[in-house]
Order: C-alpha cells, then structure tokens, then sequence
C-alpha cells in the first residue's frame, strides 16, 4: 500500500469514527439516531465509491501508457470506462 493510499484509508477511518462518535453523543433520538447513521454511511459508501474510481482510473491511464493501449474516439480510456462501470454496478 502507497503513502498515498494509507492517508486515504486513514483519513476515512477517522472521518468515520468522528462522525459516528458525534452522533452516537448527541442528544437526539434513537430514530433520528439510526436515519443519520444511515445518511453518513450512505454518504462514506459514495466517497469510497468516488475514490475507487479515481484510483482505478489513474491506474488503467498508467497501464495505457504502459502498454501503448489506444483510447475510443472520443479520447476516453476503454479501461477507464472499464472501472467506472464497476465501480457503479
């Protein structure tokens, strides 16, 4: 794992915690507790979802260099449409 990747993990690791501490603390109800639970969970899973795609998007661009691979005719790496298909699926 890179540098890179270890300040990403860390850092939603701790957003994670933060957020769930913050909550957990706060004066709310048990319903209003559990809907922002889910609402924060919901927002990491997109994050996570974002950074993935970026990730594998920098890492196909690197492999096309790497091995000379074309793009479409739009411009746009097959292996990046490749990754972001996966990663919405």
């Amino acid at each position: 794992m890179t540098n890179d990747q270890k300040v990403i993990v860390g850092f939603l690791v701790g957003a994670a915690a933060g957020a769930l501490a913050g909550i957990l603390l706060a004066p709310d109800s048990g319903d209003q507790t559990r809907k922002k639970i889910v609402s924060k969970a919901n927002d990491l899973k997109d994050d996570l979802g974002s950074q993935l795609s970026s990730t594998f998007g920098r890492l196909s661009e690197q492999v096309n260099q790497t091995l000379g691979r074309n793009f479409d005719s739009n411009g746009d790496s097959v292996a990046r449409k490749m990754a972001n298909e996966t990663v919405d699926a």
